[in-house]
């Protein structure tokens, strides 16, 4: 089935076309692990955890390779502010490398508990200075840099087709400036930005390296493009991250990376959009944020809040609350429910032979194949769990094959376990079956209403009456 991705690169849904038959280069932009991911910034991995899987699931061999940003990114995207890792240290007293090494193990965490699967490479920032020392040679070497302050430059007037992916044009383009923001008065356009600082910048700072141009570090764009290129080349199949990445960070990751190799650089741009709270776009910026460790004390199982991500489309905005997220957990758990029912049934993964089965897996494969559209993706899931012209294994079946995309843990899911009930609720459920044999059935009713004021929900399956204590 051909797979169709909506690339931000020409603004249209395009059918994917590999650069090599069925291998896939795809980078996906990681974390500046100065503070713990929000759940705003989950929902762009999901969306990318789903990009992959569906992918893989269509028979592409994906190479995924994620960065690590533990150093160069500043508060503001244009360039200005403070480091954020450096600011972060001096908040805590904890030098830069412990706070790195903190948040890129909560990060994992995070990734972890939302069954994401690992990228190939995970790459460090401060690991690959060097590759980026040469990439930032090399753009020199073409004509498109300038030195000023102590800083390199990136000229985005020596490249005519800056802007291409934001559909921004070079003539038009100015910084709105705020008065709370430091003003490179280096700069010969506003918006050139840096690919390596030195002293000038800040003074001294715990991360700094020797370079060709003196002791420093690197600007946060250049990173991605140094990293991106060694492990996928110079020229690879996807590039994505969130949709506030288009007009800066993505916009510059070009200019560098084609002023260096002087042709095209990635074919896909794929961007997921905003989880929305109730004051707007959610941000660390705001002080307090939900995070998925949070959402875990409250009582939330992380596949919860994947089942609440995988209902809207990742180019849609998300808006989040507790009520929402309390129908996701709701909806989750009646799959589930009914998954142990069809174990109950002794349900086994079996082969998929009845034209039925095969029309509603081809559904879900066409709605996986369209542009990853996840809320399509679940309705039929829910098509195929309410479907009673299929055998409970072909369901089973059907439901484990739908998961290598979802990731929602269906394989885990397993049998009820037989409950101690208390000797009143044993009693009641006793009476409830005889009263359905006797055709008492408004006295079944009754016992079921007692039975769920005490806790209590009644399942009747093709074995009789199941009790089980709520959640």
């Amino acid at each position: 089935m051909k797979v169709s991705l909506y690339n931000t690169m020409g603004r249209s849904i395009q059918e994917f076309k590999p650069i090599n038959e069925k291998e896939v280069g795809f980078y996906a932009c990681g974390p500046t692990v100065y503070n713990y991911a929000h759940i705003g910034n989950l929902r762009t991995f999901i969306f990318e955890d789903i990009l992959k899987r569906v992918l893989t699931h269509f028979g592409y061999n994906v190479k995924h390779v994620m960065n690590i940003t533990d150093v160069g990114h500043l508060t503001g995207d244009g360039d200005d502010g403070d480091d954020k890792m450096t600011k972060t240290a001096k908040e805590t007293g904890k030098t830069v490398w412990e706070i790195a090494e903190f948040y890129t193990t909560a990060f994992k965490k995070d990734f972890h508990d939302l069954n994401m699967i690992d990228p190939n490479v995970w790459c460090k920032a401060t690991d690959h200075i060097d590759d980026m020392i040469k990439l930032i040679q090399r753009i020199e070497a073409n004509g498109h840099t300038y030195q000023a302050g102590g800083n390199v430059y990136f000229s985005i007037d020596t490249f005519p087709e800056y802007g291409k992916l934001a559909g921004l044009k070079l003539d038009d383009l100015q910084t709105a400036v705020r008065d709370d923001v430091h003003v490179d008065t280096n700069k010969k356009n506003p918006k050139d930005f840096v690919l390596w600082f030195t002293k000038s910048k800040f003074g001294a700072q715990q991360m700094m390296w020797d370079s060709p141009w003196g002791r420093g570090y690197p600007g946060w764009h250049i990173e991605c493009s140094a990293m991106s290129m060694k492990y996928l080349g110079e020229s690879f199949d996807i590039h994505s991250g969130g949709i506030d990445a288009i007009p800066v960070h993505h916009t510059n990751e070009i200019a560098q990376s084609e002023a260096a190799t002087g042709h095209k650089w990635v074919n896909y741009w794929l961007h997921g959009e905003f989880l929305l709270d109730e004051t707007g776009k959610m941000s660390k910026s705001k002080g307090e944020f939900l995070t998925l460790q949070l959402l875990i004390k409250k009582g939330y199982d992380p596949m919860d809040y994947r089942y609440f991500v995988l209902g809207g489309h990742y180019r849609s905005q998300l808006r989040f609350s507790f009520d929402n997220l309390d129908n996701a957990k709701k909806n989750r758990m009646s799959i589930v429910s009914r998954i142990q029912d069809m174990l109950e049934n002794d349900a086994k993964q079996v082969e998929i032979e009845s034209e039925e089965a095969k029309n509603l897996r081809n559904s879900f494969d066409e709605a996986s194949a369209n542009n990853l559209n996840m809320p399509m993706a679940l309705a039929e899931l829910w098509k195929t769990l309410k479907n009673d012209k299929i055998t409970d294994s072909e369901k089973y079946s059907l439901v484990l094959y739908y998961d290598d995309v979802l990731g929602l843990r269906f394989d885990q899911i397993e049998k009820r376990k037989k409950e101690n009930l208390g000797e009143e609720a044993q009693a009641l459920l006793d009476e409830r079956v005889q009263a359905k044999k006797d055709k008492n059935f408004a006295r079944a009713d009754e016992i079921r209403n007692e039975l769920d004021k005490m806790g209590y929900i009644v399942k009747d399956t093709p074995q009789g009456a199941v009790l089980s204590k709520k959640l």
